[in-house]
């Protein structure tokens, strides 16, 4: 019944226009959060309603399949990393994941008098909160910046790195201006037995995955609800170093769940969808990624009246699907509020809009006061449809005025 009400509701579109009280603008902000894929929704209400077994009951049919599902979903995540099921570890989210890939190494990192990290000033707060505790606590956190366009040159991460150092945490995908990192050249430039390498992949997974199949990487960030699967749940993956595991203790305890890293009841329907929206990524990766990469085109073609400048070099690389720009002259507020009926856009990262505070990413990048006040960064998938860029170009224009 579940099923057939969902397979009815595929019928509307997925980022709907409107609705019967008022028009709804077009949501250009998948950069903050996908919408869950109907088949993804399907799984996950039908798991919530009539598959509803904890994993961990396996005395009876309810428990055995809840179990299967998990192990299903395990395997999937897995095989779009080229890894080893086991070593998926579910979470609530790539926050999760992060805060145990960085503070779960620290009691190993003081073990070994390996107290140094080396990451980036352009991370997501997830990062840089959890670097920061460390270093009130006797870690010596290096932060590399990135270019005026926002890349961080792997040399000069390289060069950062010391003898005591534990970590290196570098994101894949910048959130707010879309500039892929070198994490190719960083996981050919370290040691065999160098620090670990941990990439927070919350918006590349299931877009730039190829990338993260290197065995250098060894601990991965994945979040479910960018990649067209439900929020509130996704991955970290720890790869064996040489068959050996990772020395990560977990943050929290009270039971054994993912292999005592990560305690408490698994949310059965959502690591399910997680896997399922992991598996349609990859199947339908080149269509999705060639539909975001004509969109942005087309979107720099339309905007070029306005003069805008391009956060992002596409010559190291820029994820199609989000586009981040500064129209000087312009506040992103009053840009924000002057589309806000035609296009949802957002001025940076989700986590950290609602403190009205300049973006620490644009900062770090050292761009002028008036191009980090006029950023705002639009994003879409292969789900949006067409984009009013003509009414667009019009309100923005007419701000200048």
């Amino acid at each position: 019944m579940i099923g057939a009400k969902l397979r009815q509701g595929k019928k509307r579109s997925l980022l709907p226009r409107g609705d019967t009280m008022m028009e709804r603008p077009l949501y250009l902000d998948c950069a903050a959060t996908t919408p869950a894929d109907p088949r993804v929704a399907e799984v996950v209400a039908r798991l919530l309603v009539e598959e509803f077994g904890n994993a961990g009951s396996r005395t009876h049919e309810y428990g055995l399949m809840a179990h299967r599902e998990v192990g299903r979903a395990r395997d999937r995540v897995a095989g779009t990393l080229d890894a080893a099921p086991d070593e998926v570890i579910f979470t609530s989210g790539a926050t999760e994941s992060n805060n145990i890939a960085i503070l779960g190494l620290a009691a190993p990192g003081v073990a070994r008098s390996k107290r140094h990290i080396v990451s980036t000033a352009i991370e997501h707060k997830a990062v840089l909160e959890p670097l920061a505790h460390l270093a009130e606590n006797g870690f010596d956190v290096t932060l590399v910046k990135p270019d005026r366009a926002g890349h961080v040159d792997a040399d000069a991460l390289l060069a950062a790195i010391r003898p005591d150092t534990l970590l290196i945490s570098v994101m894949h995908g910048n959130n707010e201006t879309g500039a892929l990192q070198p994490i190719t050249a960083i996981a050919d430039g370290l040691p065999e037995d160098g620090p670990y390498f941990h990439v927070d992949a919350a918006q590349t997974y299931g877009k730039e995955t190829p990338a993260l199949r290197h065995k250098r990487i060894e601990l991965i960030s994945v979040s479910g609800h960018k990649v067209f699967g439900p929020k509130g749940v996704g991955a970290l993956l720890v790869r064996r170093r040489r068959g050996n595991r990772i020395p990560i203790q977990p943050l929290m305890w009270g039971g054994g769940q993912e292999r005592g890293l990560r305690p408490g009841t698994q949310p059965v329907a959502l690591i399910a969808g997680l896997g399922l929206a992991a598996e349609l990524a990859e199947k339908e990766r080149t269509r999705r990624m060639e539909i975001c990469q004509r969109m942005r085109k087309q979107a720099i073609a339309e905007l070029s009246p306005l003069a805008p400048t391009i956060h992002g070099d596409p010559q190291r690389g820029v994820l199609p699907h989000i586009l981040s720009i500064a129209l000087p002259g312009i506040d992103s507020e009053a840009i924000m509020v002057a589309l806000k009926h035609v296009v949802a856009v957002s001025n940076g990262s989700a986590c950290t809009s609602a403190s009205y505070q300049p973006s620490h990413v644009l900062e770090a990048m050292e761009l002028s006061e008036d191009e980090v006040a006029g950023t705002v960064r639009l994003s879409w998938s292969h789900l949006t449809g067409e984009v009013p860029w003509n009414t667009i170009v019009s309100i923005l224009a007419d701000l200048r005025l």
